[in-house]
């Protein structure tokens, strides 16, 4: 699997485990767990952005 793929995957699983977190701390109404949240959905969005960018680079 090329490096540009990698970083999409990993990017996708970064903000599913936001997305996790957000329901979690919806659901024990933990504020902390949103923080954790935004700052995974972030982590995510960049990392897919890397992937996306590698992609072009490798062409």
């Amino acid at each position: 699997m090329k490096s540009s793929t990698k970083d999409q995957v990993k990017g996708k699983l970064h903000e599913m485990k936001g997305k996790v977190k957000e329901k979690a701390g919806q659901v024990t109404h933990n504020p902390n767990l949103a923080a954790e949240e935004q700052n995974e959905k972030r982590a995510g969005k960049v990392q897919e952005k890397i992937g996306q960018i590698e992609k072009v680079f490798e062409k």
